[in-house]
């Protein structure tokens, strides 16, 4: 435990490293973003000695350390708030938009990986394989603006951008961030289904881009326990097929699938900027996104401490779920 605890922390911290020497020698100057181009000399150096800019690097960075140890992140550049603010206020925005997309690729892209390999080189494996090889190299940002052009503009099924209409926006108490939780728990129904029809769309691109990834992987994972010994006795022994697929072939890549999972969602969470750009959606990565144009590296570094946390976190879950679906991990 304590090897993992140390492991953990060494990893975030040459995250932190890494991230923040990146940024001292990125093209953009945070100081004349701050003060503007017209700026004097003085009103410069004074804006620097403010954000401790003029300091040696490893001074910056001894000093960066020290404040986070205090759970504080620094003030974003871009709006002005505490880091910590803004993850807390954009964050719920992406994690209801991935928990979702994930949920929707898993739920298409395990049973379609299954059916795929069951029928290896017949005309459901190759449409199987086209569909995910769409999903999975057609830019995301492509499939959402096709998605608002037919959908939204022609069909009108879907919400437009945003997470609801203007003439919901604010009237649901922020209880949870999750948008879909709040007008629940609120009894607001009308708000509820808004609500719905703005996520469905950018939720189902992103699921289809995870359904890809997730049924190659569950297509590859079952061909090759399909073709172990024991599936072959199982159908010697005159087992229903479908008990020899699901319950025993299957069952031995859970723990793949798995990992498989929790990296996807992970990439989710922190790796929806272009649907969340095309969609005008306030979450996590639009807003790392504009910190990094603009130079903002407090904003930049709060985020991508959150990111390195989500990835070990999902980590330990995968680690602490092999347990249990795998006696044999004890």
């Amino acid at each position: 435990m304590r090897g993992r605890l140390a492991s953990t922390a060494l990893t975030l911290l040459g995250l932190l490293v890494l991230t923040f020497f990146i940024g001292r020698v990125m093209p953009v100057d945070p100081v004349l973003a701050l003060v503007g181009p017209d700026a004097d000399a003085s009103m410069y150096k004074e804006a620097a000695a403010r954000l401790g800019v003029d300091q040696p690097v490893w001074v910056q960075f001894g000093r960066y350390i020290a404040e986070l140890g205090s759970g504080n992140l620094g003030t974003s550049l871009l709006t002005g708030n505490a880091v910590t603010a803004d993850i807390a206020r954009v964050f719920p925005a992406t994690v209801e938009l991935a928990t979702l997309a994930i949920v929707l690729g898993a739920l298409a892209g395990v049973p379609l990986g299954v059916f795929a390999a069951t029928r290896r080189g017949g005309l459901g494996d190759n449409v199987v394989r086209v569909i995910s090889l769409s999903g999975y190299s057609v830019p995301v940002f492509w499939f959402g603006m096709m998605g608002l052009l037919v959908f939204y503009a022609w069909l009108g099924w879907v919400g437009g951008s945003g997470r609801i209409a203007l003439e919901y926006d604010g009237v649901v108490p922020r209880a949870t961030g999750l948008l879909l939780v709040d007008t629940a728990l609120a009894g607001n129904w009308a708000a509820f289904g808004n609500a719905v029809k703005h996520i469905t769309l950018p939720a189902c691109i992103l699921g289809l881009h995870s359904m890809a990834f997730i049924s190659r992987m569950t297509r590859s994972f079952m061909l090759a326990q399909l073709s172990q010994e024991y599936v072959l006795t199982a159908r010697v022994k005159g087992l229903p097929e479908w008990r020899v697929v699901w319950q025993h072939a299957f069952r031995n890549i859970l723990v793949q699938l798995l990992t498989i999972v929790a990296l996807a969602y992970g990439g989710l969470l922190e790796g929806a900027v272009l649907i969340e750009t095309v969609y005008a959606w306030p979450g996590f990565g639009q807003y790392l996104t504009n910190s990094l144009l603009l130079g903002d590296m407090n904003a930049v570094m709060g985020c991508v401490l959150i990111v390195g946390i989500i990835f070990v976190t999902l980590n330990l879950v995968s680690d602490a779920l092999y347990k249990i679906f795998d006696p044999r991990m004890k």
